[in-house]
């Protein structure tokens, strides 16, 4: 069923329900009934106002059923291209066999002299537009109150079906106002003059010189999508990226991790901050004193960056909205990256239909990254065409993406990280440790595939040149005196009894 009537047929749902709350409440839901008459006689004579209460109004708009039927009678006629009058919506309501539940032409023609005057439209809308946001909210709170009640609903799913239902209240019934295109290039040229006036990048830096050449830093209110198949390096790469921005640019960055926990995620940060291998920082492998006072050294920046990290597992969608506005209004942050996608969970009534979970989970991943003017990184899981596909090279194609066409539809960018010799393409010794990262898609700049290295045992990425320059310095012998006392931080700096 269509998102439009599925909302819709719950629209209805909540209206029916309305009069027993109101006999419960031992009160009459807001309504106005004068005002639904006015409506519909304006729009029964006056053609411009069927345009004004079209772009604004629904059927659930009116409280009256049979003014609700009218409405839609007359919608029905406008998506048919044909001209509203009593006439024309006569035969509709006829041919709905709704004619007689309404009143009958009579009603019709009474509706068409209530009307005070047509110039009164935009405050007539206005009024039920008010009423049903009131109405929308009475029913969204008498389902929280019983669910309250309800000792089988967790306190989890409790807070996420409340705050589901009073954003689902106000959303559908506010609208943004359309914008004359000489106030939107007025913006335009401040954000121009503003970029030419300073210097560096426009949005946050990615830390890797070929890909800010190409976007300019993440854009503000941009969706990126990471993917790649699973254990190629999306949450080390999504890491690096995090870990630039806030270390070494020093802007705030939060982290959703919904498959690992806050701690397994910091010590990949602390392997690939202090060069030390994984093996060592996972404790599998004995750290010597030397290499302590190397990763506390290492550590100092990285444990005062300004980086949050939610391991909530299965996050709903809505939960993560509001964390996410907690974040930017009270920590500033510049950047969030979701790890990932398909882990999230969507709207309750869309369970049982992974695919419209998943487009619902993008959008408003998408939505959230324009209303708070920051960029999301979400990553995503591929498909195995991508490595099964028959004479192909390997190289991710944006099908690939994993239960929902809509993802690449949502996405400002869309990045896939691509190993050959990971996915058993190549052989070729010196083809360990090249990735290819591809962006494939790119709303605002070109598409290019950029060659990198990837350090699986630092669980960290380099460009070609950074990698090269790494090689050579090895073979230098390290001018640091090992017997030297170590004036770095203290254990004291990260708290007692340190635990990598």
């Amino acid at each position: 069923m269509p998102e439009s009537n599925t909302r819709t047929s719950r629209k209805r749902a909540q209206a029916a329900n309305l009069d027993t709350i109101g006999l419960e409440m031992g009160n009459k839901p807001p309504q106005a009934l004068d005002v639904e008459e006015a409506v519909l006689g304006a729009m029964l004579i006056e053609p411009s106002c069927v345009d004004q209460a079209m772009e604004e109004l629904t059927a659930s708009c009116f409280y009256d059923q049979k003014h609700r039927m009218i409405f839609e009678a007359m919608t029905s006629l406008v998506l048919d291209h044909t001209s509203i009058d009593i006439i024309t919506v006569s035969n509709r309501l006829k041919e709905k066999g709704d004619l007689e539940t309404v009143g009958g032409p009579v009603v019709l023609a009474g509706l068409s002299e209530k009307v005070g005057s047509a110039a009164h439209m935009e405050y007539y809308v206005k009024i039920l537009k008010q009423k049903t946001i009131q109405r929308d909210l009475i029913t969204a709170s008498y389902d929280i109150l019983k669910d309250a009640y309800d000792e089988s609903v967790s306190v989890d799913d409790l807070i996420d079906k409340a705050q589901t239902k009073v954003y689902d209240a106000i959303q559908s019934n506010v609208r943004k106002e359309v914008q004359d295109i000489g106030s939107i290039i007025n913006e335009a040229m401040g954000d121009i003059q503003e970029q030419q006036s300073s210097e560096g990048l426009s949005g946050v830096p990615s830390g890797f010189v070929s890909i800010d050449r190409i976007t300019n830093g993440w854009q503000r209110s941009d969706l990126i999508i990471l993917a790649a198949r699973p254990s190629v390096g999306k949450t080390a790469f999504a890491l690096n990226l995090a870990r630039n921005a806030a270390v070494d640019h020093h802007m705030p960055v939060a982290v959703f991790s919904l498959e690992m926990s806050s701690k397994q995620l910091v010590k990949r940060l602390m392997t690939s901050e202090s060069g030390l291998s994984a093996d060592k920082i996972k404790g599998s492998v004995k750290l010597e004193p030397h290499e302590w006072e190397q990763l506390e050294f290492k550590l100092r920046n990285l444990s005062k960056a300004p980086f949050y990290i939610d391991d909530t597992p299965g996050i709903p969608i809505m939960e993560f909205r509001t964390k996410a506005k907690n974040l930017v209004k009270n920590k500033g942050v510049r950047l969030i990256v979701v790890d990932y996608l398909q882990l999230m969970q969507g709207p309750p009534e869309l369970k049982a239909m992974r695919e419209q979970e998943v487009a619902a989970i993008s959008r408003t991943l998408k939505a959230t990254a324009k209303e708070l003017n920051i960029p999301i990184i979400a990553l995503s899981q591929l498909s195995r065409q991508a490595v099964t596909r028959a004479g192909s090279s390997g190289k991710p194609l944006l099908s690939d993406l994993r239960e929902s066409g809509s993802i690449e539809q949502d996405a400002d960018m869309v990045i896939f990280i691509h190993r050959p010799d990971y996915v058993g393409l190549s052989e070729n010794l010196e083809d360990r440790e090249k990735t290819q990262i591809i962006i494939a898609k790119h709303r605002n700049g070109e598409t290019r595939d950029i060659d990198m290295i990837f350090k699986s045992e630092q669980i960290r990425f380099m460009e070609m040149e950074d990698a090269l320059d790494s090689l050579a310095a090895r073979a230098v012998p390290s001018a640091i005196n090992e017997d030297a006392p170590f004036e770095g931080a203290s254990y004291g700096d990260f708290g007692p009894n340190p635990e990598f």
